[in-house]
């Protein structure tokens, strides 16, 4: 199940938390697809569905759904504590800080911390 809200008057697609792990890049575009075809312009996703292999940034996953987000210049928010994930691996820490810094992909903590981002 997933929703379509506007948040600042930014069509944002909410995944829902239940459902299986996104883990790929069809995964990715699946999820473009549809947030495309309702008019969104950002995605969030609930860390709880990323596939563990998202966080271990040898294994690529990462870069590959990212980069089709940025393909389709759709913004991706990832809510959620991922801080387990991030004290283990210091170049998961610099992957989400260098995220955060620009105006496309960011990790956030909740959903009040992507309305204070979308408001400006």
């Amino acid at each position: 199940m997933t929703t379509l809200q506007t948040i600042h008057d930014v069509p944002v697609f909410l995944c829902d938390a239940e459902g299986e792990p996104f883990g790929s890049e069809r995964d990715a575009l699946d999820v473009i697809g549809n947030a495309g075809y309702q008019g969104a312009q950002w995605v969030v996703i609930p860390a709880g569905r990323l596939d563990e292999a998202f966080f271990r940034l040898h294994t690529r996953v990462a870069g590959e759904i990212i980069q089709k987000f940025v393909n389709y210049r759709m913004g991706v928010a990832v809510v959620g504590d991922i801080s387990r994930h991030t004290e283990g691996s210091s170049a998961l820490r610099d992957f989400v800080r260098e995220c955060n810094r620009g105006q496309q992909t960011w990790f956030l903590a909740d959903m009040q911390e992507l309305r204070e981002r979308l408001g400006g």
